[in-house]
């Protein structure tokens, strides 16, 4: 059995993939940086600002890092305001109840705080985690084990009795890297094999999938 279990928020609890890519595109627009959507969500789960410079450096500009926070801020502003348009997951609430003092739950997203504070709040869930870790916690961003590792640290749990539940390749290659179990979910952008390619210790099509609460719980 597992002590504690440590969940992505984008793409693996709530589905957000239509909400992160109109606020990626609406805050490129008003500094005239053009790219496709797919280029936003296979970027999903390395945070916003490391996508912010991939793209100024792909469109031939200096990186500003004080344009990057701007862009940041912006983003993070316009995915507030599209709260209505976000929806969780099925099987997110039962799963997170059936778990609920059994183990400890830490959220680990390379979202904004405010982003996935204001989120977790509108959709009722903050008597679930016991901890919250975001972007503005960590120096380096998934696939790096960084916030997974003090996620762990906060949740005073040892990396090898904490489960990770990701959608995106980045998540899961940071979840082994630190030792960690991990449980693949394909509800993001990533397929089944893309997912496996990282070599999770389960793949499931939805949290529903009964085979999640028998690994984390043993039972």
């Amino acid at each position: 059995m597992f002590d504690a279990v440590i969940f992505d928020w984008d793409g693996t609890l709530a589905d957000t993939r239509q909400v992160i890519v109109i606020s990626f595109q609406k805050a490129l627009n008003e500094v005239n940086c053009k790219v496709t959507n797919e280029y936003i969500e296979r970027r999903i789960g390395i945070g916003a600002a490391e996508t912010f410079r991939d793209i100024i450096r792909s469109a031939k500009v200096d990186v500003d890092e004080k344009l990057i926070y701007h862009l940041i801020e912006r983003k993070s502003q316009l995915e507030i305001e599209l709260t209505d348009q976000v929806q969780l997951f099925p099987g997110v609430k039962e799963l997170l109840e059936a778990l609920h003092g059994k183990v400890k739950m830490g959220l680990a997203s390379m979202n904004n705080h405010s982003v996935i504070s204001h989120l977790v709040k509108a959709n009722d869930l903050e008597k679930y985690f016991d901890v919250i870790l975001t972007a503005e916690s960590v120096s380096n961003s998934k696939p790096n084990s960084e916030i997974f590792l003090k996620t762990a640290a906060k949740l005073k749990t040892s990396s090898e009795k904490c489960v990770v539940i990701e959608d995106s390749i980045f998540g899961v290659k940071a979840a082994k890297s630190a030792n960690m179990g991990c449980i693949g979910v394909t509800t993001g952008v990533y397929s089944k094999k893309e997912l496996n390619k990282e070599k999770p210790d389960l793949t499931v099509e939805t949290l529903k999938d009964k085979q999640i609460l028998r690994m984390i719980l043993n039972k």
